[in-house]
């Protein structure tokens, strides 16, 4: 038993190394292969990691490390749009240069509900579109008519100011409207 705890500690030791030294994303699958375990004991050794304190995001192309390094400022972006409209509401953030950090509803039961996104480019936007099409996923905002809400980070506040002005012209901000 011991043994089997130094090589668990010694695999999530290689996580953290992993997603510390890699800027991009790395897919819970392709740290499986390297160290020869299912991939269902990676995802709970981030968990464990999480619990320890590591800040470790998860992107829709793998897990990474939220360094200090990421320059840029959080801003919050109350949205409304159709299920079919996503797409178009998650590429324009990231065309714009925002990175579109998490997703959050309030559900009249649970409260808030969140889950993070971490998109940074239009092409991240797009695998996640594509990955809910391909799962048939429903959307947290099919639980409030559309309504949610988008921490996103900018580079400063023209940047975020673009942002808004793109979503107004495309009628995807929420204003309060019924």
């Amino acid at each position: 038993m011991e043994k089997r705890l130094v090589r668990a500690e010694a695999r999530r030791q290689y996580i953290r190394n992993a997603l510390h030294t890699h800027a991009e994303p790395v897919s819970a699958s392709a740290l499986a292969r390297e160290l020869g375990v299912s991939r269902q004991v990676i995802v709970g050794d981030v968990a464990l990691l999480r619990a320890a304190g590591e800040q470790i995001l998860s992107t829709p192309r793998g897990y990474l490390c939220e360094g200090e390094e990421r320059a840029g400022r959080i801003y919050t972006l109350a949205c409304v749009h159709t299920p079919s409209q996503m797409g178009q509401e998650l590429e324009t953030i990231t065309s714009y240069g925002g990175e579109v950090l998490d997703v959050t509803v309030s559900h009249p039961l649970y409260g808030q509900i969140s889950a993070p996104l971490n998109l940074r480019t239009v092409q991240e936007a797009r695998a996640f579109v594509q990955a809910a099409a391909d799962r048939d996923a429903a959307l947290l905002s099919d639980l409030t008519g559309g309504v949610h809400l988008h921490r996103v980070r900018c580079a400063d506040e023209a940047q975020y100011r673009k942002i808004l002005a793109a979503l107004d012209a495309i009628h995807m901000l929420y204003h309060g409207e019924a």
